[in-house]
């Protein structure tokens, strides 16, 4: 098991492996998306709807303040930065989020990610910390089933209690918010841990959510801005997953603390 590293050592780690700092994420990519949220695309809504008119420069600004995005709107090209203290921030926020649900007692909890080949790794060492703090992790619509934007069906499946999306047995990445939404028409956890439109769709049915989301992933800082979102990390999320194992650490290390 990783130790959990303190702060300054977090920091460093992130920067040096692109989760924050310099990422990997373009600024071509990142105002694209921007512009996609604003006009209301609903592949980059993720699910959520929004009371704000969200302009183009509004979404840059929030995401210079959320994220640490390059406020410059005439910075057009090249790389862009995530601030490695925003990024820390909110994980320790998560991290008091999910302790708060705890000290309830036997949580009822959701985890589900759209990034198996990044995110996964975080939400299956949640998954199991939060089982032996004795939540229960349900399995809502475990095996529904629905035709994508590509026209391939893809079933809802679960490794270790984290949901993900399934293609001919491949986990496979989605920004979809209607696997979600099957899910809580079954069943309604307590508390969702989640990334892309698993977890917008989450947030605007009311269920408190926490979450990761890239630089080019405007959504769940919006909904964060309007309350429906309750965290959003800022983070590259698909950066090689071992890369992840100190922010997980730090992550449960301050869930622990917060009991």
């Amino acid at each position: 098991m990783t130790l959990p590293p303190s702060r300054a050592e977090l920091r460093e780690h992130l920067v040096r492996t692109a989760i924050a700092g310099d990422v990997a994420t373009s600024r071509e990519n990142n105002l694209d998306h921007y512009r996609s949220l604003a006009l209301r695309d609903p592949h980059y809504l993720f699910g959520l709807s929004f009371e704000g008119e969200w302009s183009y420069r509004e979404v840059l600004a929030l995401m210079a303040e959320k994220a640490g995005v390059a406020a410059d709107p005439e910075h057009r090209e090249g790389p862009d930065t995530i601030d490695p203290e925003r990024t820390i921030d909110a994980t320790e926020e998560m991290g008091e989020r999910i302790a708060k649900a705890l000290r309830r007692g036997s949580p009822r909890i959701v985890l589900a990610t759209g990034h198996p080949t990044g995110l996964l790794t975080i939400h299956l060492a949640l998954a199991r910390f939060l089982a032996e703090k004795g939540a229960t992790l349900l399995f809502p619509a475990e095996g529904w089933s629905h035709i994508s934007g590509l026209g391939r069906r893809r079933h809802i499946r679960y490794l270790d209690g984290v949901a993900m999306l399934e293609d001919r047995g491949t986990f496979v990445h989605t920004h979809e918010a209607e696997p979600m939404r099957a899910m809580l028409d079954e069943e309604r956890p307590d508390l969702v841990i989640a990334d892309h439109g698993w977890a917008g769709a989450a947030g605007e049915a009311g269920v408190e959510t926490v979450g990761f989301a890239d630089s080019n992933d405007p959504a769940l800082f919006v909904g964060e801005a309007e309350g429906k979102i309750a965290v959003a990390v800022p983070l590259d999320d698909n950066v090689l997953p071992r890369y992840y194992a100190p922010l997980t650490a730090y992550l449960l290390a301050r869930v622990t603390r917060s009991l």
